[in-house]
């Protein structure tokens, strides 16, 4: 059988991985000196460090392979980082695929921008650690940690020709929200909604201790999926020759399988909720940096996490071991003698919109179109003497929400999110306009109840303000009520 990758096509996106590990690395480390044109010095380290590597360059080679995948097929494609702390990754990527240098131009693509992308890196009036907004393609910074799924079903709702690539890192994986939020595959209507592909990525460790999920059997994980409603397809392993192979293999299947259920599902209409593919990818925690330091594991172990190490002013070794590990992702080979990134592998970004730096998806503003809007005056409630009408507010604000909702059909662009409150809360006569979305099984007697439903109801407050918030940073608009007792489960999520 044909190899998926050629060995050019090989060499290319290690290169192109490299350059990402490399400026990462760089990121969290350098404050000068960013080629490593002179023997580095205690003098080109930041007096602190702060940042993640442990995620970062399992991050890094989805990215690149995404890439491929985005130019093969010309995919509409966003990113969504659940290890948002892996920011010097996602920094890294929208830097080599010219996007940061367009939005920053201050950064620009040569050594001087390349010092200013490492200086400014968790510095003070700089950027910070995360995958803040301030990062071309980011909509989910990842800070509390449970929510991108969520957040990319959120994306895919009323965006039939988006695919969400979401990575779920393992330690976010034990998160309650994100145990709930795997069941949004119930909610999804592929005739007229986008994709989400699920990668668990699992390194191993969280910041001192082993990840559950990744210390279970190839047969219990893979049950626990498919009972979620996925079909897992595994990626696992530390040679990076290897891992390319394989992940582009299994790329190339589950695109083509999300494009069959897509396909299928617009020809002949919902006929049943499909089974969408996902990837576990299992790599070592802090992948290609040094196996040991000081004697003690670090490459493969939760002392990857951070900052591998970070005594360098006290520890001269340390500067040493650093500049070791930076040269071996072979620096020369990437960049030429300005620092910019040598034309055949920066050929392997896609180009314009289609670099998921630059989709506008992640920049919802660009996209946002007004609701039509019925004229709040007309469910004015008359009183004409003060007690002589019994009125519910939320009940005149319904009959509001439906009109809403009738006029912007169309559109496609409108949806109320609630916790299982809706007609609790006095929301139903929205119900005479649509009906809740559900591509799970019905039975003769539900009530509303349609794949084509444009309200969302889950018993979960955090999955539903998480859905809310992918579709409105999508550049779309919602509605979401809950009971006052309950809507505080949600604070820490909407104050992020």
């Amino acid at each position: 059988m044909a190899n998926a990758l050629t060995d050019t096509e090989h060499a290319l996106m290690d290169a192109y991985w490299r350059a990402a590990n490399y400026l990462s690395v760089g990121q969290i480390y350098l404050y000068d000196n960013p080629l490593l044109k002179r023997p580095l010095t205690k003098e080109h380290i930041k007096p602190r460090l702060l940042g993640h590597w442990g995620t970062t360059p399992g991050l890094n080679f989805v990215y690149v392979h995404l890439n491929r995948m985005i130019k093969k097929h010309d995919l509409d494609m966003i990113y969504i980082t659940g290890p948002g702390h892996g920011g010097p990754g996602l920094v890294a990527n929208a830097y080599l695929e010219g996007t940061y240098s367009e939005v920053y131009p201050n950064i620009s693509p040569d050594e001087e921008g390349m010092k200013r992308l490492f200086t400014q890196f968790s510095f003070p009036g700089g950027i910070p650690s995360h995958v803040a907004p301030e990062t071309p393609g980011s909509m989910h910074e990842g800070g509390e940690l449970g929510y991108a799924i969520s957040h990319a079903y959120g994306a895919a709702f009323d965006n039939p020709d988006l695919i969400v690539a979401c990575v779920v890192g393992d330690g976010e994986a034990e998160t309650g929200p994100m145990a709930t939020s795997w069941h949004s595959n119930k909610f999804l209507n592929p005739v007229t909604d986008g994709a989400v592909l699920p990668i668990l990525h699992l390194n191993g460790y969280k910041i001192a201790n082993p990840t559950v999920l990744a210390r279970i059997s190839h047969e219990e994980l893979d049950h626990l999926f498919r009972g979620y409603g996925y079909i897992p397809y595994f990626v696992e392993g530390h040679d990076p020759k290897q891992m390319h192979e394989l992940m582009a293999t299994t790329l190339d299947t589950v695109i083509a399988e999300i494009q069959r259920i897509k396909a299928d599902a617009r020809r002949d209409g919902f006929t049943g909720r499909p089974r969408w593919p996902m990837i576990v990818l299992r790599t070592p925690k802090g992948w290609t940096c040094p196996k040991e330091i000081d004697g003690k594991r670090t490459e493969d172990y939760w002392r990857s996490h951070q900052v591998p190490m970070g005594e360098m002013h006290d520890k001269p070794a340390h500067v040493r071991i650093l500049e070791e590990w930076m040269k071996t992702y072979r620096p020369a080979e990437l960049f030429d003698e300005s620092g910019r990134l040598r034309p055949e592998i920066a050929e392997l970004a896609p180009r314009g919109t289609r670099r998921m730096g630059a989709n506008p998806h992640t920049n919802g503003g660009s996209l946002l179109r007004d609701l039509r809007m019925p004229d709040f005056r007309d469910f004015a409630v008359t009183v004409p003497a003060p007690g002589a009408v019994t009125a519910e507010a939320t009940r005149v604000m319904g009959e509001f929400l439906r009109d809403v909702m009738k006029l912007n059909m169309q559109a496609r662009n409108f949806r109320l999110f609630s916790p299982d409150e809706n007609n609790s809360n006095r929301w139903q006569d929205v119900l005479e306009v649509t009906n809740r979305a559900w591509v799970a099984e019905t039975y003769p007697w539900d009530d509303h109840l349609a794949p084509d439903g444009r309200v969302m109801e889950m018993l979960s407050e955090h999955q539903c303000q998480g859905w809310l918030e992918g579709y409105l940073l999508t550049g779309r608009h919602g509605f979401f009520s809950c009971y006052e007792a309950f809507i505080h489960i949600i604070d820490s999520m909407f104050n992020q």
